[in-house]
């Protein structure tokens, strides 16, 4: 049997795949999101809202106050960035802009929230305030902090703020989160040696190594985790590239190589920890060889903590609308990251996973990848989670 709340928003469906498919096609990266801003901005109004641009940069909130009294204010929100991949779906509506595209499905975030923006402006059965929140620049360049910066909470004040994000490989019509820690601190990492360089054919025992150096660092590194770590405490350290030399000049030796890589955690103290021994290792390693080094270690967002409560109220709202059997409300922890956890530092509230669905032989496009696509058939049930969640808290 249909929930009553995806019998009402069924009419918006094929509007809102529309509009997904084009903000697909044209995809901006972050604080670039002019077109789709706009877009939003224009759908926002047309609904009836008030509407701000320019939030942190190109970010833009829309407010809807209800019918009903009622002095509370809650938060929703959707990120708006593309990322440099060269989309490979083939599909009619793909990626314009060459190298970039839509492979997170942030243009299904965006929709979703404007499909429950246009439905709560329909029926405004609630009491207290909305504020609908389209962030810019989630995918590491900082649009959650800018927000915050420009005074997100201050000049919308908000009780309680709440996120959305698809995953693939989770059944459509499911959802997935937990209390507490839920996605990893993401911190980045380049380590460069500096030697002499040399040549490696006559005179090697003339020039500092910075290939051995570099060599025992990164083995070293994937020690900090076994032997630094707490067994019972997870902690992710990857090596993303090695540069040094030229491979049309093999018997030239480098006169440096640079790393680079990433690290995952979820408390401040091992964060803390992996960066002290990571500078300690670099600078030993170094040493040994005669050669230097020098690390830049920074972070690009922290750990997603859910309030237990706010999780809890999460999990109801879609319990109603998808039964009980279809709601994780205490899934495993995973090591990616969202800067929307900066903004659970700033007020309380509750991050959630719908499921993005599985083929018919168990396989999904994972996010991040140039064959990823968003499903449309799961933005009714996105957009009624949001207005679940809005009649469950405002009092409908």
């Amino acid at each position: 049997m249909t929930h009553p709340i995806l019998s009402e928003i069924e009419p918006l469906a094929s509007e809102l795949t529309a509009i997904r498919r084009d903000i697909h096609a044209h995809p901006e990266m972050g604080l670039e999101e002019t077109r789709t801003a706009a877009l939003v901005a224009r759908e926002l109004r047309a609904a009836g809202l008030d509407v701000a641009e320019g939030v942190g940069g190109t970010g833009v909130v829309g407010t809807l106050r209800g019918s009903r009294p009622g002095n509370r204010a809650i938060g929703l929100r959707a990120d708006m960035d593309a990322l440099s991949i060269a989309e490979q779906t083939g599909l009619p509506y793909a990626s314009t802009v060459p190298g970039t595209m839509h492979a997170c499905g942030h243009d299904g975030h965006t929709t979703m929230l404007l499909g429950a923006a246009k439905a709560l402006a329909a029926k405004p059965d609630f009491g207290g305030t909305v504020q609908f929140i389209f962030q810019p620049a989630e995918e590491g360049r900082g649009g959650a902090v800018k927000m915050l910066e420009d005074g997100l909470f201050e000049r919308f004040p908000c009780d309680a703020v709440y996120g959305m994000h698809n995953g693939p490989g989770l059944p459509a019509g499911q959802f997935r989160l937990r209390p507490g820690p839920m996605m990893a601190a993401v911190d980045f990492f380049t380590v460069t040696f500096h030697g002499t360089g040399g040549h490696g054919g006559s005179t090697p025992h003339l020039a500092t190594d910075v290939t051995i150096a570099q060599a025992h660092f990164c083995l070293a590194l994937q020690n900090v985790v076994g032997r630094n770590v707490p067994a019972i405490d997870p902690a992710v350290i990857s090596i993303g590239s090695i540069q040094g030399g030229s491979p049309a000049s093999p018997n030239v030796m480098p006169a440096q190589i640079v790393i680079t890589g990433t690290v995952r955690t979820f408390s401040e103290s091992v964060r803390e920890l992996i960066r002290r021994r990571m500078g300690e290792l670099a600078q030993a390693h170094a040493a040994a060889q005669n050669c230097t080094a020098s690390v830049e270690y920074g972070g690009y967002t922290n750990t997603l903590v859910n309030d237990p409560d706010h999780a809890a109220r999460a999990s109801r709202a879609a319990s109603r609308l998808v039964g009980e059997e279809a709601v994780d409300d205490n899934a495993q922890p995973i090591t990616g990251g969202e800067d929307f956890a900066d903004m659970l530092k700033a007020r309380p509230g509750a991050f959630i996973f719908i499921g993005n669905g599985v083929k018919e032989d168990g396989s999904f496009h994972a996010v991040h990848t140039p064959h990823y696509d968003f499903n449309d058939d799961i933005i009714p049930l996105g957009v009624g989670y949001w207005v679940s969640l809005v009649r469950q808290e405002l009092g409908a």
